[in-house]
């Protein structure tokens, strides 16, 4: 994994590798004639002293027996690199990672009082441990090796930290900082320093509707609208605050574009339901900004080069289906209840069932079916269903719960994609309806899409498996990666920014993680 963010600063400074020995594999550039090295048997002494570092006691440790116990110093003193990598430090909360940094008084006194130019061991491990709390804060997050306990399951990697030289080879030279990521990190960042900045300026004061109104028209006159003009405004949704009570054009322009930004449609009209978003504090937003940018670092940044994909975002409940790293397809979709949430993870979309059979998981059977046909004898044969080597499964057909197709990447959750008879749902605003699997509004079109890649299929084809009445499956030649996910917030390459309902109740635990440190 490539973390090109701190280390593209390199090129502008000379760091650790400044005085490494011929034999080591730096590049040759960063050559010097100064051996000052460090006692490493006196290593463990330093972590007793100062205990909120332990955590890095062993890179620590590794980055002098790789570097043979060279130093951040040279013959003028400290490094330049050092000093801007404190200043990174200083500005982690640019990078969503809100933390107070561990002996921020000993860093003063280096970096900023400079008290001593003469090398000291002290100074040398205080730098070297705050080299890797940036790192494994700003690159890997927080939560590494217990992402699953926040449900999430997709795979991660961690940086070598401490495998200097090779990072320094990858990034020496270049000027491109977009390649350590997760793509939507970036965005995300843009949007974070919009949102920092507005609370510097004071965040926003809430809207209030008025007593005995409960929406507002183009052309209405009220307070409420005067608030609402300045709210807009100080988010960037329109670019001059009048102060008029007038709902006027530039009032409408700018709920629409708000709205498109959240992906809702609030018909240009003032509601109760735009003032609650609205009314959201500035702090609220930042944090989820935050999150978000933590989950980003979980995603391996691989992901970026794939050219064909299908994604699902759960708070937004949306589909993506990818081409060339390009949206070919989005879709709605319904995802799992409260209690039967939709795990995050990735799989590989291995076969396709037309018409298909849907059988019905013993949870289900047990608590919903076997009820029902405990007080009524016919309802197996009224829903279409048959018992089938000691389980029951419902057949093929307009009426079957998985619709008329099924997208199948297998997996130990027993999740999967679908189309779904109950259409009715997709039009509603927050879609969590299922037992964890994922329907799918445009199944039929993602058939067509992936079948006429696949296998030259026309949608006549597609459309005749489909209603074929009997489960006819197509094994993929080619599989298809699909990834679901927990994003609140997804923000674009011009700074809008969209924030989700946090459906599963997520934000909160890991924002405590993140604020709290």
């Amino acid at each position: 994994m490539k973390y090109s963010y701190l280390l593209s600063l390199i090129m502008y400074s000379s760091w650790l590798m400044a005085s490494v020995s011929p034999a080591a594999s730096g590049p040759k550039h960063f050559q010097t004639d100064y051996a000052a090295q460090i006692d490493t048997t006196k290593i463990p002494a330093f972590f007793q002293s100062f205990p909120k570092f332990k955590p890095y006691e062993a890179q620590v440790k590794l980055l002098y027996r790789k570097y043979s116990n060279h130093t951040w110093y040279d013959q003028r003193g400290l490094i330049e690199f050092t000093f801007v990598l404190y200043k990174q430090v200083q500005q982690m909360r640019e990078e969503g990672v809100p933390v107070t940094i561990p002996y921020e008084m000993e860093f003063t006194r280096i970096f900023e009082k400079q008290t001593s130019k003469i090398p000291n061991q002290e100074t040398e491990l205080l730098i070297s441990c705050m080299y890797f709390f940036y790192t494994s804060k700003v690159f890997n997050g927080f939560t590494v090796g217990k992402s699953e306990e926040t449900g999430w399951f997709l795979p991660r990697e961690s940086a070598n930290t401490a495998d200097v030289d090779s990072l320094m080879q990858e990034i020496a030279f270049k000027k491109e900082i977009k390649h350590g990521y997760f793509s939507q990190y970036y965005p995300l960042r843009q949007a974070l320093k919009k949102y920092l900045e507005i609370e510097k300026n004071g965040g926003w004061k809430l809207v209030q509707l008025e007593k005995g109104i409960k929406s507002l028209q183009p052309s209405d006159f009220s307070l409420t609208v005067q608030q609402i003009r300045t709210r807009l405004f100080v988010e960037g949704y329109i670019n001059q605050d009048s102060g008029s009570f007038l709902f006027d054009q530039t009032v409408s322009d700018g709920i629409t574009a708000y709205g498109t930004a959240q992906n809702h449609d609030f018909n240009a009209q003032i509601t109760g339901r735009l003032i609650e978003m609205l009314n959201v504090p500035v702090e609220s937003r930042i944090k989820t900004i935050s999150v978000n940018m933590e989950r980003c670092r979980w995603i391996n940044p691989k992901i970026n080069n794939t050219q064909e994909y299908i994604a699902v975002n759960i708070p937004s409940f949306r589909l993506l289906y990818f081409r060339e790293g390009k949206p070919y397809l989005t879709s709605k979709v319904v995802v799992g209840k409260e209690f039967h949430k939709t795990i995050v993870f990735s799989g590989s979309l291995s076969y396709i069932s037309f018409s298909p059979y849907w059988n019905v998981p013993s949870s289900i059977l047990r608590k919903e079916i076997l009820p029902k046909v405990k007080k009524n004898p016919n309802y197996l044969k009224n829903q279409n269903m048959e018992w089938h080597n000691g389980q029951v499964r419902q057949k093929p057909g307009g009426s079957n719960a998985l619709g008329l197709v099924k997208f199948m990447f297998p997996n130990s959750h027993n999740i999967y994609l679908h189309d779904s008879p109950s259409k009715s749902f997709f039009s509603k605003d927050k879609r969590a309806f299922s037992h964890g699997c994922v329907r799918v509004e445009k199944a039929r079109d993602l058939a067509v899409a992936i079948m006429e890649k696949e296998a030259n299929w026309n949608s006549s084809k597609v459309d005749a498996a489909m209603h074929l009445g009997k489960e006819n499956t197509y094994v993929l030649e080619n599989k298809i990666p699909v990834y679901i996910a927990y994003f609140t917030a997804w923000a674009d390459g011009s700074g809008n920014i969209a924030f989700y309902d946090d459906l599963y109740n997520r934000d909160n635990a890991l924002a405590k993680v993140l604020f709290e440190n």
